[in-house]
């Protein structure tokens, strides 16, 4: 069994251990060692990284009696090595795990709402409470959170047996668990059961910062940040509604309000836009309906073809198109990169538009379907698109 140096001393930075185990890996050497530094990845906390002789430890892992370190590198069973714990990370970790007991408890001291679930990824960490809290709510526990970490409270490790713990004022307790535990406490402050690594003192953490609250499974998810990552996130966040203040013209504060002024003006500008498309559509189709050749089958053949066009004005041309009776109707528009089509019989037309999408696709080299009715289809752009939709034009001419 791998000794765990971490959880009495989680300053410890680096550590002498003998090599018990080296085998291949998907990704370099899977090591064991008597002895470590390192915390492997558990309790909702990621793994450390770090070193051995040198070599980088990329993750850590847990199995019932070994800690497994994912190294690049293969040393010999029974050799000595140093092994040097990245502290970047750790102290990164430690600040956030921390912080989510501090915040943990401002939220049930405050509320009565319990953390029922935490998880730490890369700059994102999350707990989920069992009720629902309101932003102003989230913000008083935040207050709370951080002035426990202003006051650079204790944070001490107690390895009890399990028949103590119901004398502490446990935050949430596990009648699962047996034995003897782990307790991590915060002076005036949180209790409970934790295998994680900590700092000595609360003012470690900095910082507690709530970035965002959501409705979840009946209750609240709260994400948050801690310590460098907190303030790393807040200057990011700085950068962003200063861009936003100098292309909207304005002071940081009324961003929000010129970008309301912006969506309104753009509304305004989009009603404008659809009427004159509506308008210039009307256009269109009595032009198409004065010049609409007759094909064999006695049916107009109504085709649009158009130039950067949107999809959804697209749409809407072939639906008023396909209202024309006696009507074979074809929509061929590019669109970026893409050619799409859409063809389509009026009432009492007589044709087969599945058939017509199938010679489409052969010219096109696209790919479509639909039904006697109806069919569409698009095709990568392509420069002589145009003359392929002439051609097809010319096909259901003849149909």
């Amino acid at each position: 069994m791998t000794e765990k140096l971490f959880e009495r001393d989680s300053n410890l930075k680096i550590c002498e251990a003998t090599v018990v185990e080296c085998e291949p890996a998907p990704q370099g050497y899977a090591v064991v060692l008597d002895r470590t530094v390192l915390f492997p990845e558990g309790g909702g906390q990621l793994s450390d990284t770090g070193t051995i002789n040198g070599a980088l430890v990329k993750h850590v892992r847990e199995t019932k009696e070994k800690i497994i370190h994912e190294c690049v590198a293969e040393f010999p069973v029974g050799s000595r090595v140093t092994v040097q714990v990245n502290w970047t990370d750790r102290l990164d970790h430690m600040q956030q795990h921390c912080g989510e007991h501090i915040l943990s408890y401002a939220f049930w001291k405050l509320f009565g709402a319990n953390n029922v679930g935490f998880h730490m990824n890369e700059r994102m960490v999350t707990i989920d409470l069992d009720k629902e809290v309101t932003l102003e709510e989230a913000f008083q526990a935040e207050d709370f959170a951080n002035r426990q970490v202003w006051e650079d409270l204790p944070v001490t490790v107690s390895y009890l047996p399990h028949t103590e713990l119901a004398d502490l004022p446990m935050r949430k307790k596990n009648e699962k668990l047996t034995g003897i535990l782990r307790v991590v406490a915060v002076r005036d402050g949180d209790v409970c059961t934790c295998c994680g690594t900590h700092p000595t003192s609360t003012g470690v953490v900095g910082l507690i910062k709530i970035t965002k609250i959501e409705k979840h499974k009946g209750g609240t998810r709260v994400e948050f940040l801690c310590g460098r990552w907190a303030l790393e996130d807040a200057r990011k966040k700085m950068r962003y509604i200063q861009d936003a203040g100098n292309m909207l013209s304005t002071k940081e504060e009324r961003v929000c309000e010129s970008i309301g002024r912006l969506e309104g003006e753009i509304a305004e500008l989009k009603e404008k836009l659809r009427a004159a498309v509506a308008q210039l559509q009307a256009s269109e189709i009595q032009k198409l309906l004065a010049e609409a050749p007759v094909n064999a089958a006695g049916c107009q053949v109504l085709a649009a073809i158009k130039d950067e066009y949107e999809p959804k004005s697209a749409k809407t041309l072939f639906g008023k198109l396909s209202d024309t009776p006696n009507a074979l109707v074809a929509v061929i528009y590019r669109n970026g990169e893409r050619v799409n089509y859409m063809f389509g019989l009026g009432p009492g037309a007589a044709g087969d538009c599945k058939a017509i999408i199938a010679r489409a696709n052969e010219i096109f080299g696209g790919k479509g379907g639909g039904k006697k009715e109806s069919a569409q289809g698009g095709a990568p752009y392509a420069a002589d698109w145009k003359e392929k939709a002439e051609k097809l034009v010319a096909v259901m001419k003849e149909t």
